[in-house]
């Protein structure tokens, strides 16, 4: 069965972007950015896909995303209305129309949504873009965590999560560290 996987970015204190919802402070490096490249290529929008020139690879890890309206808007405001060009979209909003054919507006329970879509035939998962308040109500169908840190502690903002108290167990599967202080951490449902 398909996994949903949360594949994001993070500060050491555990925010995913600022209070304003700025990411830009995030530090990149030559090492970091060629890892990300090679092997979550599939989770770049696509104009970095056709920066980094592999704009026609064939997905390896994801053939759908699911975001949230904030997480949307950025692309949106610079004109962009189909930003994941290689995947299926779908746009979790109760206020958004769809500005693209390409891009699949879902105004229900996206827990119904994301569970529709690992049913499906398919030998690549769902990539969970975010944001925070999405990411709290698809807890439960969370299978996969890979979570980008950046070496970098910004003291607010938007957080991983946004939910009530609810403890959930997942296991630690692998850990890729780089000189730049970036560490990748790999997390499976317990």
């Amino acid at each position: 069965m398909r996994q949903l996987v949360y594949y994001i970015g993070t500060s050491i204190d555990g925010f995913i972007a600022g209070p304003g919802d700025e990411v830009d402070f995030f530090p990149m490096s030559d090492e970091y950015t060629t890892w990300m490249f090679a092997q979550y290529g599939d989770a770049l929008p696509s104009h970095a896909r056709q920066l980094g020139r592999i704009a026609d690879a064939p997905n390896s890890r994801f053939d759908t995303i699911v975001m949230g309206r904030r997480t949307y808007q950025p692309a949106l405001d610079v004109g962009i209305t189909s930003p994941y060009a290689h995947l299926r979209q779908y746009v979790v909003s109760q206020s958004l129309e769809s500005p693209d054919p390409a891009v699949t507006v879902v105004d229900g329970d996206p827990v119904e949504l994301v569970r529709r879509l690992k049913a499906e035939d398919s030998e690549l998962d769902i990539y969970l873009a975010g944001g925070a308040g999405l990411a709290g109500a698809l807890l439960p169908e969370i299978d996969r965590m890979v979570v980008k840190q950046y070496p970098v502690v910004i003291g607010s903002g938007v957080p991983l999560f946004t939910t009530g108290f609810a403890p959930v167990a997942f296991e630690l599967t692998d850990v890729q560290t780089f000189g730049s202080g970036h560490v990748v951490l790999d997390y499976r449902r317990a």
